[in-house]
């Protein structure tokens, strides 16, 4: 029965001994911190996100003519330059990737 007495007693205890181990978090600064800002598309996302931001579907455009509208585009856009390519009999080539890499890494910061 004592031991019963004494684990009740930790137990009631415990929570205070935690808290006041525990080491305080200061948050003060954590309002401070503005939201991270989008990240643009790189060649590695899907082709969609390339075509919703104005600045790199202007890029994918130039080295793309019609892309934006093509009619199957419902089938690509989720896949990335790097999957579509096999599939693009030839329209898609490693210079194209390469050079659309190049542009969308030249734009300037948003």
């Amino acid at each position: 029965m004592k031991s019963l007495v004494l684990a009740a007693a930790v137990l009631a205890l415990a929570p205070a001994a935690l808290a006041q181990t525990a080491p305080a978090q200061d948050h003060s600064n954590h309002a401070n911190h503005a939201a991270p800002a989008t990240a643009r598309p790189t060649i590695a996302s899907p082709i969609k996100d390339l075509l919703n931001n104005p600045q790199t579907a202007e890029v994918m455009e130039k080295h793309l003519p019609g892309v934006t509208n093509h009619p199957m585009r419902s089938q690509f856009e989720d896949m990335t330059l790097a999957q579509v390519a096999p599939l693009s009999q030839g329209a898609i080539t490693q210079a194209t990737i390469d050079a659309i890499d190049a542009d969308l890494k030249a734009l300037p910061a948003s």
